[in-house]
C-alpha cells in the first residue's frame, strides 16, 4: 500500500492535529488576558496545565508525519533532492514564523496616518502571504509590490511609516522551533532505525538533565531550574540571542530558546517512533492497543522523573517530554480507536477541517488577532476591546465573557476553514 493511501487512512491524525490547533487558537485569543480560567493559562513556571500540552502535541504530530512522508524516499534511495526538500521546507516554516510576527512590517502604533490606511496595508501584506502559500506567487508578488509602493507613497507624502526595529525583533518562536525540530529529526530518521532513534532520544534527555542540574551559570550565586534567570538554558538564550531578541514578557529567557530545543527534538522523535509503529503490518486493534500502552508507560515515567527534574514547559524538561508524549499517545490512541478502529467519523469532521489546514489557521488567526489589538477606535479603545466590551462583557462576567470571546473566535475560524475545505484550499509548505 502506498504512503498516500496509508496517510489517507489516518483520519485520526488529522483529527488530533485539528484538536490541537483548535486548542491553541482558543488559549491564544481570550477576550482579555486579565480574566482567564486557570486551565487556559500556561503554568507560571514548574507544573503543567492543559495549555502546556498543546505545543508538544504539535511537535509530536510533526514527528508522526515524518515516516509517512519520508519512508518512500528511504526505500527508493536517499538523494541530494531529499536533503534539499527537507531543508527547503524547514527554511520556509522558519521564515513564515518570522513573517507572521513582522506583519504589517511597520510599527502600527508609531506610524502616522488614518487607521484605515494602516489597516489596508496590513490586509495587503496578509493577502500577499495567503496567495504565496496557496502557490499563486504571481498574485502574491503583485499585492506585496502594491503594498510596498503604497508605504513608499505615503511616506513621501509626509506620513511616517516607522518600520520594525530588527534590533529588538524576537527571533525564536513556535514555527521556528517546529522548523528546527522537523529538520533535525528528518535527518535522524533518514539514517537510523527505530531502535537507534529511541537510543538517541533517551541519550539527549539524560544529557539535558545532567547539564541543566550540574553546570553552574556565571554570575549566579545558585544555579537552579527553580530560577527563571539562573539556569543554563536561560543563560545561553541571553548569551547568544541577547535580551533584545528574547520573549518580551520575560527578557531573561525564551520559552522557545536554543538549549531547550534539544529536548523538544526528542518530543518529535517520540512522534516518529509512533508513526513507524502505525506503518507496521499489525492489525488496527494491535496498533491502537500499542498507542495506549506506550502512552501509559511514558506518562508514568514522566511523572516519576518530575520528582527529580520538575515538569516545566518553558525549559522543556526531560520529564515534561515524556509526560506530554505519553498524553499525546493516549489522545492519538483515543482518536485512532474511535475513527480508524470503530469507524466513528462524523464527530471528527470539524477537527479534520482544522487539521488539514492547521498552518493556515495558525498563521491567519494569529495575524487577525494582532490586528484586532492594534487598530484603535475613538476613545483609545482597540477594536478587540470594543468587540469584547460590546458583544460579550455586556451580558457576562469578565471571565466567562473572555471565554465566550475565545470560543466565538474559534467558531469564526471554523467557518472560514470550512469554506477553505469546500473550495479545496489547503495551505502547506
Amino acid at each position: 500500500m502506498s504512503d498516500v493511501q496509508i496517510q489517507d487512512r489516518l483520519v485520526s491524525l488529522d483529527a488530533f492535529r485539528g484538536l490541537t490547533i483548535a486548542g491553541m487558537t482558543l488559549v491564544n485569543n481570550p477576550g482579555t488576558w486579565s480574566s482567564i480560567y486557570g486551565p487556559l493559562k500556561h503554568a507560571e513556571w514548574h507544573g503543567v496545565t492543559p495549555t502546556d500540552y498543546i505545543f508538544p502535541f504539535f511537535l509530536f504530530i510533526v514527528g508522526v508525519a515524518i515516516p509517512l512522508s519520508l519512508s518512500r524516499r528511504v526505500r527508493d534511495g536517499i538523494s541530494s533532492q531529499t536533503y534539499l526538500g527537507i531543508s527547503a521546507r524547514a527554511a520556509k516554516i522558519f521564515l513564515l514564523g518570522i513573517v507572521i510576527y513582522a506583519i504589517p512590517f511597520f510599527d502600527f502604533a508609531e506610524a502616522d496616518g488614518p487607521q484605515w490606511i494602516k489597516l489596508l496595508i496590513s490586509i495587503g501584506f496578509s493577502a500577499a502571504l495567503f496567495f504565496y502559500l496557496t502557490d499563486r506567487k504571481k498574485m502574491a508578488g503583485i499585492i506585496a509590490g502594491v503594498s510596498v509602493i503604497a508605504i513608499a507613497g505615503i511616506y513621501a507624502a509626509g506620513i511616517g511609516m516607522v518600520g520594525h526595529d530588527p534590533a529588538t525583533m524576537r527571533i525564536p518562536g513556535v514555527l521556528q522551533r517546529i522548523a528546527v525540530c522537523y529538520f533535525v529529526v528528518s535527518i535522524i530518521y533518514l539514517h537510523t532505525d527505530w531502535k537507534q532513534q529511541a537510543a538517541v532520544g533517551a541519550a539527549l534527555l539524560l544529557i539535558y538533565w545532567f547539564i541543566m542540574t550540574v553546570i553552574t551559570v556565571p554570575g549566579c550565586a545558585v544555579t537552579s531550574i527553580d530560577d527563571k534567570a539562573c539556569n543554563l538554558a536561560a543563560y545561553i538564550d541571553r548569551l547568544v540571542l541577547t535580551e533584545n531578541h528574547l520573549w518580551s514578557q520575560a527578557k531573561v529567557y525564551d520559552p522557545e530558546g536554543l538549549l531547550s530545543t534539544v529536548p523538544a527534538i526528542v518530543t518529535t522523535i517520540c512522534g516518529v517512533l509512533t508513526g513507524t509503529w502505525l506503518r507496521t503490518d499489525r492489525s488496527k486493534f494491535e496498533k491502537g492497543g500499542g498507542l495506549f500502552f506506550g502512552g501509559t508507560i511514558l506518562l508514568s515515567a514522566g511523572w516519576s522523573w518530575s520528582l527529580l527534574f520538575a515538569l516545566n514547559k518553558a525549559l522543556w524538561t526531560s520529564s515534561y517530554v515524556l509526560y506530554t508524549a505519553g498524553l499525546a499517545l493516549l489522545t492519538l490512541g483515543f482518536c485512532y480507536w474511535l475513527i480508524d478502529v470503530k469507524g466513528y467519523h462524523r464527530w471528527s469532521k470539524p477537527l479534520v477541517i482544522f487539521g488539514v489546514n492547521a498552518l493556515a489557521l495558525y498563521a491567519f488567526s494569529g495575524i487577525m488577532s494582532n490586528l484586532l489589538g492594534l487598530i484603535k477606535l475613538p476613545g483609545d479603545l482597540t477594536l478587540q476591546d470594543w468587540l469584547f466590551g460590546n458583544l460579550f462583557l455586556s451580558w457576562a462576567d469578565p471571565i466567562n465573557a473572555s471565554l465566550a470571546f475565545a470560543v466565538s473566535y474559534v467558531l469564526l475560524w471554523l467557518t472560514i476553514m470550512w469554506v477553505f475545505y469546500k473550495k479545496g484550499i489547503f495551505i502547506k509548505v
